[in-house]
C-alpha cells in the first residue's frame, strides 16, 4: 500500500515535470492524480498482458505517465472553468 502511494506520487510529480506551463495543483491532488493514472497504466498492461495491475512495469509506467498527463490538462480545465465563473 506504501509502495502504491509512493509511486502514484512520483508518477504524478513526472506527469507534472512533463505538462508545460504551472499547474495550480495541490500536493493531494498530485497524488490522486498520480494513483489514477497508474491504476490506469496497470490496467492497460493487464490488458496487453505485460504484467499485473499492481506490478511495476515498463508499459504500465509510461501508460501510467501519460494517463497522469492527460489528468492533469483535465483537471487544470475544469479547476480554470470553476474560477472563470466567479468573476
Amino acid at each position: 500500500m506504501i509502495g502504491f502511494l509512493v509511486a502514484g506520487l512520483i508518477i504524478g510529480a513526472l506527469a507534472r515535470l512533463i505538462k508545460r506551463g504551472k499547474q495550480d495543483l495541490s500536493i493531494l491532488a498530485t497524488l490522486l492524480l498520480g494513483l489514477v493514472g497508474s491504476v490506469i497504466g496497470g490496467t492497460v498492461a493487464n490488458l496487453v498482458g505485460t504484467g499485473d495491475i499492481f506490478e511495476l512495469n515498463v508499459l504500465g509506467f509510461i501508460v501510467a505517465v501519460v494517463a497522469a498527463v492527460l489528468l492533469i490538462g483535465v483537471a487544470e480545465g475544469m479547476s480554470s472553468r470553476r474560477t472563470a465563473g466567479r468573476d
